[in-house]
């Protein structure tokens, strides 16, 4: 059995730490002014791109709660009818600069963060906005109700594809009560 050097596995970290990465996508910019204290609270998902940690879950939400030290928890939950339970993570959110920016990275993961970028929000009423990860790969469109009006959705469908994210490989979460 062959060792790995130091060096070796080091470079491998580092690899694996890049592929973490927190800020948005080229091109894409996070939105200003961000309220923080507005955004707190449950927002439901309305679309997401497909991702395995969140694979056949509807009745997904996302809670948002201001910590003592500025960071912010996240509770995420979905309902995963083949198994018929509830699935749950929390993760700690903190800001990538400063809190009037809608950057953030988020970890459910110990030390390993991504990026968590709101490119799109209801700056009036906080009542629907679109997050971005650090890539094209993710995308999620959140609401504070369980749906949004159809002339919402068709303008963030369109700012979402200029950005160059594959909006039609959005997935429309089930909201329906099991």
């Amino acid at each position: 059995m062959k060792k790995f050097s130091l060096p070796l596995m080091f470079i491998a970290l580092l690899v694996f730490i890049a592929g973490c990465s927190t800020a948005p996508p080229d091109g894409v910019k996070s939105v200003s002014p961000f309220d923080v204290n507005r955004y707190l609270g449950q927002w439901y998902e309305i679309a997401r791109l497909d991702h395995s940690f969140e694979r056949g879950l509807s009745e997904v939400s996302a809670t948002y709660t201001l910590q003592t030290d500025g960071s912010l928890e996240v509770l995420n939950k979905g309902y995963d009818a083949k198994r018929d339970k509830w699935k749950s993570a929390t993760g700690r959110a903190l800001f990538t600069g400063p809190p009037t920016q809608g950057s953030l990275k988020v970890s459910f993961f110990g030390p390993f963060y991504g990026g968590y970028h709101v490119i799109a929000l209801d700056q009036v009423g906080y009542q629907w906005a679109m997050i971005s990860g650090p890539d094209r790969d993710y995308l999620w469109i959140l609401a504070r109700s369980k749906s949004l009006a159809p002339s919402v959705r068709d303008a963030l469908l369109k700012q979402a594809a200029d950005f160059g994210f594959a909006t039609q490989k959005l997935i429309w979460v089930d909201h329906r009560q099991p």
